[in-house]
């Protein structure tokens, strides 16, 4: 739409609702209008037997009022297609005359509607129409029982009127084409409010994808404020929460850097204080807890910091990816193995996945004593599928093991490296892509954590 409609459009979803409901009414008001003005042309529609006498007395009565030179013009303004009317000086031919109870009725009825028993009123029949095998027989009382039957009276001067009944199929050809005329309004109708739905919907689905958005790429653009007015104070929200969270993560990670930075200068000199320790022991546990809390402050920063998100999105090989760092595992003398495909190619960042899956594959090798790696790709999605022969976790440990600098004592401990934010940096990373990790204890003993990213 242009600028211009724009403005002249309500700038509430509510007035813009009412607005599609009055137009569709509105419409449908014309098109019924027009339909009934477009079958008003086409003539008066066909009277049951009651009515057709009334009418052929009035129409008889008024042609035997009018002078015999202006009847010509007064019968062909009185014809219709339903019920052809048609004046002669002459006896109509006999034709095949219709006997019969319901037809001396008829007789009869126009001759009382016309207040002369003894009118003479002649009804002719053509050939009947075969019937298709199956359908009822027309009702022989019904005069209407098929078209082109005539009906002749005759008129007080000698003359005679004859009266044409029109194919009674063209009230049924009405009824359809009524149907079909209302069957295309309904259509232009639901094709309208649909349109404008969507018209009315479509900030809101730019809404939720900018939403979805936010989870994986939280350096996303803004969104584009759009919409009536309601949407357009929602997405100037929603853009401003997005741009506050960036500043969050920065001031943290700044701050953590600030830390990281301040705590080196103390640490360097509890190092050199260290080393001049007499005592060996002393000396070896003293650098040794130095050495823990160098590592510590280097993982937090770098969980906090997290600088694969603003490595470029890209196409990668996946199942390439997955069998290098198998090989690095087992070229270092852990049991380490790969199953799948040789290529499985996905979107995402290199250097994020490598480190997220290189983590669960650490620790995997580290508190169950091997890896196995097993790749499925689906549709529209991989799963990476690594099993180990360890103890396993317990099942109401499964979600707190991914909180950051959590480890479960029994199993992990200072001998063995890490400070417990493997898990939560590899969830971290593979829900930036879109995907998640989920964990599950093997019934024949060990823990197997599964990967599923979108292709």
């Amino acid at each position: 739409m242009t600028a211009a409609f724009r403005r002249l459009l309500p700038d509430s979803i509510a007035a813009r609702t009412a607005l599609t409901v009055v137009v569709a009414l509105l419409l449908t008001q014309v098109i019924s209008a027009l339909v009934y003005l477009a079958d008003r042309r086409e003539g008066p529609p066909a009277h049951n037997p009651r009515v057709l006498v009334q009418r052929i007395a009035a129409i008889v009565q008024l042609v035997e009022g009018t002078p015999a030179d202006e009847r010509p013009r007064l019968v062909r303004a009185l014809d219709d297609p339903i019920l052809g009317v048609e004046w002669s000086r002459d006896r109509p031919r006999a034709g095949n005359q219709a006997d019969g109870f319901p037809f001396e009725v008829l007789r009869r009825r126009i001759r009382q509607s016309l207040g002369d028993p003894g009118r003479e009123v002649l009804v002719a029949l053509p050939p009947r129409p075969p019937s298709p095998i199956g359908a009822p027989l027309p009702r022989r009382e019904d005069p209407h029982w098929y078209g082109n039957a005539r009906l002749s009276v005759r008129l007080g001067d000698g003359s005679w009127l004859t009266f044409v009944s029109g194919d009674p199929s063209e009230a049924t050809f009405r009824l359809l084409r009524f149907g079909l005329w209302m069957t295309g309004i309904v259509a232009m109708i639901v094709a309208l409010s649909l349109f404008a739905a969507r018209r009315l919907t479509a900030p809101l689905a730019r809404f939720a994808d900018a939403a979805e958005r936010l989870g994986v790429d939280p350096e996303a653009p803004p969104l584009r404020e759009a919409g009536p007015r309601e949407l357009r104070a929602a997405t100037r929200a929603f853009n401003r929460m997005q741009e506050r969270l960036r500043r969050f993560v920065d001031d943290r990670t700044q701050m953590l850097a600030a830390i990281s930075h301040d705590l080196r200068t103390p640490l360097t000199r509890l190092r050199l204080r260290a080393e001049m320790v007499e005592d060996p022991e002393t000396q070896r546990r003293m650098l040794a807890d130095l050495d823990e809390m160098q590592a510590m402050i280097t993982a937090t920063l770098a969980f906090a910091r997290d600088d694969a998100r603003r490595e470029p999105r890209g196409p990668l090989d996946l199942a390439d990816l997955l069998q290098s760092l198998v090989e690095d595992r087992t070229d270092a003398g852990h049991a380490a193995a790969y199953e799948g495909p040789h290529h499985a190619t996905a979107r995402g960042r290199p250097v994020a996945l490598r480190r997220a899956l290189a983590n669960l594959m650490d620790n995997a090798i580290a508190y169950g004593g091997g890896v196995r790696v097993r790749l499925l790709p689906e549709d529209g999605q991989a799963r990476v599928i690594l099993d180990d022969d360890g103890p396993g976790i317990p099942e109401a440990e499964f979600e707190k093991v991914f909180a950051p600098f959590y480890r479960l004592e029994r199993s992990r401990s200072r001998d063995t490296g890490g400070v417990g934010l493997g898990l939560s940096t590899a969830r971290t990373i593979v829900r930036g892509h879109g995907g998640d990790i989920t964990l599950a204890n093997r019934p024949e003993g060990g823990l197997r954590v599964t990967v599923v990213l979108p292709l």
